[in-house]
């Protein structure tokens, strides 16, 4: 039976081969939430008129998109050396950390591309510590998805239990790349995740950082006003929000960005109508954010199976 191109969909199986499922996933959503689901071995998409999912690696998913077509980016890369995804070219789990931080500057030289000249990046980045050349880490008693059966060596020029600075090195290396590093944002967390150890305070926070594509760039500074309607400062408390499916469990996605950043971050560097990017979309949290302020978005995600939980939210959103 033969089927037309609008119901194929690309994914990828375990073992990363492309395999062809004949669903039409866009007649799926409904008429107001209607987007296209793709993957990266899809044809180019000429014009972006529509909210976009692609299921792929960032960095080739991004030759999909035309060029100057996204106004901000709001993006929160799987972290180093933090947990393992257990699937095929993903970054942040066994990789030396010079090559990961390569992989996002390559990526976001990609992004450039596509990225309108008044165009942002909202990146949110977390800090890790070294291994001491431990090959894994035992599950923390009081944050058991920490647990990884692997974990990459220590860095050249640090020491075991180091604190990497890691959203910086990377905000430097990005810098060289020729973005502009515009501003550093301390999201506090007045509910942090316990941890274990007892040789330091417990970690409380993480940065976002923003930066820019050109010098000027759009910036609504009354979009989002601090207390007392004073301009906003650059330590935002904003609690983490695990969310809980309809079973009551855990949601399917261990690291997931509080809604709450992410529509703060779209509302000062777009405008409705405009298209958000996130080329690390996880749980699609930036995609929903965007979608609530009457923006479009385009989501790429590397795992197909959180790709389908992207569906499901967006679907019912």
């Amino acid at each position: 039976m033969s089927v037309s191109p609008i119901e194929q969909l690309s994914v990828f199986n375990k073992d990363s081969k492309n395999v062809r499922l004949h669903r039409d996933r866009r007649t799926t959503a409904s008429s107001s939430n209607g987007f296209l689901s793709i993957a990266v071995n899809d044809e180019p998409i000429d014009s972006l008129v529509q909210p976009v999912l692609i299921q792929g690696r960032a960095r080739d998913a991004l030759d999909l998109l035309p060029e100057n077509s996204i106004q901000t980016v709001v993006t929160s890369p799987p972290y180093w050396s933090l947990r393992d995804y257990a699937v095929d070219q993903q970054i942040g789990c066994d990789e030396a950390l010079a090559d990961y931080l390569a992989e996002i500057v390559k990526t976001f030289d990609k992004v450039r591309r596509v990225l309108r000249a008044d165009g942002t990046i909202w990146l949110n980045v977390g800090d890790a510590y070294t291994s001491g050349n431990r090959r894994y880490r035992a599950p923390d008693k009081k944050n058991r998805a920490r647990a990884m059966s692997m974990r990459p060596l220590t860095p050249d020029g640090l020491k075991p239990k180091d604190l990497i600075g890691l959203p910086w090195r990377l905000a430097f290396v990005l810098q060289d790349a020729g973005w502009w590093l515009r501003s550093e944002i301390v999201w506090s967390k007045p509910n942090a995740h316990p941890e274990s150890v007892r040789d330091r305070p417990t970690k409380a926070h993480e940065t976002v950082f923003l930066l820019s594509k050109n010098q000027d760039y759009f910036y609504d500074v009354n979009a989002v006003r601090g207390p007392n309607g004073r301009r906003l400062r650059t330590t935002w408390e904003i609690p983490t929000e695990p969310r809980k499916q309809d079973n009551g469990v855990l949601d399917d996605h261990p690291a997931v960005m509080p809604a709450t950043l992410a529509q703060r971050c779209v509302r000062m560097t777009s405008r409705p109508g405009d298209f958000v990017l996130d080329p690390y979309a996880g749980s699609g949290t930036t995609l929903l954010a965007a979608q609530g302020l009457g923006r479009r978005w385009v989501g790429i995600e590397l795992k197909p199976a959180f790709i389908d939980l992207m569906q499901r939210r967006l679907e019912n959103s």
